[in-house]
């Protein structure tokens, strides 16, 4: 079975870094990184990744958005989104629940227990 592919769009090197090899040594997944909304449209596009890890707070395009230009495009819509936020309030997550994301995850989050997170919200075997 061949590994699962992870779009990781964050605008912050450091967190992209930290989670890219949790979820590539942990998971064992491939993991395509993005820094921007813009850039994960299109990499989600081309890539066609299992799932997209996304960062609420970014300049320019916030998760959200990204979130729904992505439902917006055919050939994105189906790919499984769980946002990765800093709002840890009952009110933002049930905002960005009401959105349709599979899930939402805290930051900071645990190196160790990330991919464990993420399989337990998508159903896949780590």
């Amino acid at each position: 079975m061949a590994a699962k592919r992870i779009l990781l769009v964050d605008d912050e090197d450091d967190i992209r870094e930290v989670a890219q090899l949790s979820l590539e040594m942990v998971g064992g997944w491939e993991v395509i990184a993005a820094n921007s909304g813009q850039e994960a449209i299109r990499r989600a596009a081309a890539e066609r990744p299992d799932a997209i890890l996304l960062d609420v707070m970014m300049p320019d395009m916030d998760g959200p958005t990204t979130f729904r230009n992505l439902q917006a495009d055919p050939a994105t819509q189906g790919i499984p989104v769980l946002l990765l936020t800093a709002k840890v309030r009952t009110a933002d997550r049930e905002r960005f629940s009401e959105l349709g994301v599979a899930g939402v995850l805290s930051k900071p989050f645990d190196p160790l227990t990330l991919a464990r997170e993420i399989a337990d919200v998508l159903g896949w075997d780590v």
